[in-house]
């Protein structure tokens, strides 16, 4: 350590908080976790579950602006809108879709790829110890396509992909049915990336990592923050629960809720919820051995303990509108189209909100204006897999250790 013991207030009990704490608490410092959820009690709670640190390429690939419109309108494809949010979307939405294009995936790709390459490695080491370990599974990572050709559709993001280092292996015909016989005859061929892996039950997982934090002497309040105090341009506490907790530094981790934080602390947050969902079918009669991400559908398929959850689907309509039901259908339908005959005892399904900046990159640093301030929020699909690493490059900047990346594609001020 280099300085002093710090106590540090952490905004937001999600993965990137719960692993900034773990990082802080093993240099030495003293943690506060605030969230009125409680540990997990967002996305961190209702993700795919997967440890994808091939998950590069951003949903603002070229052609996306010709795609958008047909998909809006099918209620077959994986793209859902509230019309009536339309409106209040429009701000955000224009901005997002000027990075539809070749130049802007690949610069956001090769912003992404450090902070999710090494993510198997990443969460094994925030684990050890804390008695989280058994949750992490190594597994590969499939993406399905109805044959090559359907693959062949994919060619910019494998392209980004290569060009990025990473590898898989192609499988069809009898080596895919082979490999993965769950699948039925709608899926002919994958796409596999070996070194990758799987939380079997990511609430759970991200509940004992903060049950750990609490067990070395952090506390963690089910409060909700409603300010962040700065005193002469420095953060030195935070407002929650009608009262200020005294802290030396400030961590703004609260995910798609961190926007109105994040203005007071002068930061421009082009932050909207990309609504998410999943269904877990319990006792499934059919298992694949890995997790999935099947194309067809945008939507990803992980074991879990007892139960399959399917998670995906992208839905614009805001924080507050209630849980749509043809989003959830859908899923429903993909996963018996791809593993014909699938019966489970009982199904539970969930609505989150992954917090989608408009250039597809999270915000991870200190902001400028206000020293002591740091951000680790606007993860979009990514927020799992990157969660260990955000949390460790924001616990070595307070500890005074710049880590050895490039954080200028993170810059919380980048929009100013």
């Amino acid at each position: 350590m280099t300085q002093a013991p710090l106590h540090v207030a952490i905004i937001g009990a999600g993965i990137n908080g719960v692993a900034t704490a773990l990082w802080l608490q093993r240099a030495g410092h003293r943690v506060t976790i605030l969230d009125p959820r409680g540990p997990a009690g967002g996305t961190s709670y209702g993700n795919g579950g997967v440890l994808a640190s091939c998950s590069v390429v951003p949903v603002t690939a070229p052609g996306l602006l010709a795609k958008a419109p047909r998909m809006l309108l099918d209620p077959s494809q994986p793209l859902f809108l509230r019309w009536s949010y339309l409106p209040r979307l429009l701000p955000w939405l224009f901005p997002y879709l000027r990075h539809a294009n070749a130049a802007d995936a690949r610069r956001i790709a090769e912003g992404l790829a450090p902070i999710v390459g090494d993510s198997l490695a990443q969460h094994r080491q925030l684990a050890e110890g804390t008695g989280a370990e058994s949750y992490i599974v190594p597994c590969d990572y499939n993406f399905l396509y109805r044959d090559r050709a359907h693959y062949a559709g994919d060619a910019f993001g494998f392209g980004l992909r290569r060009d990025l280092g990473l590898t898989w292996r192609e499988l069809e015909g009898q080596a895919w049915r082979d490999y993965e016989p769950a699948f039925g005859p709608e899926i002919g061929f994958a796409a596999s990336f070996a070194d990758h892996g799987r939380i079997r039950n990511p609430g759970a997982y991200v509940t004992a990592l903060a049950a750990h934090v609490e067990r070395q002497g952090g506390r963690v309040l089910r409060t909700e923050v409603s300010a962040i105090v700065t005193e002469a341009g420095r953060a030195t506490g935070v407002r929650a629960g009608g009262e200020t907790i005294a802290a030396d530094r400030v961590v703004l981790t609260a995910g798609v809720w961190s926007g109105p934080l994040g203005r007071q602390l002068g930061l421009k947050v082009p932050l909207e919820s990309e609504r998410g969902y999943h269904i877990e079918l319990w006792d499934p009669s059919i298992i694949p051995n890995a997790a999935s991400m099947v194309a067809s559908g945008k939507f990803v398929m992980t074991p879990m303990e007892g139960r399959l959850r399917l998670a995906g689907i992208v839905e614009f309509g805001g924080l507050d509108a209630p849980a749509s039901e043809a989003p959830l259908r859908l899923l429903e339908r993909r996963a018996r189209a791809v593993l014909p005959g699938l019966t489970w005892s009982r199904k539970e399904e969930w609505l989150g909100h992954r917090p989608a900046p408009t250039d597809s990159l999270p915000f991870i640093g200190e902001v400028p204006a206000i020293r002591g301030a740091f951000t680790g929020f606007g993860h979009h699909h990514i927020g799992l897999t990157a969660g260990p690493r955000t949390g460790r490059i924001l616990a070595a900047l307070i500890n005074g250790q710049p880590p050895n990346i490039n954080l200028a594609p993170y810059a919380p001020d980048r929009f100013l």
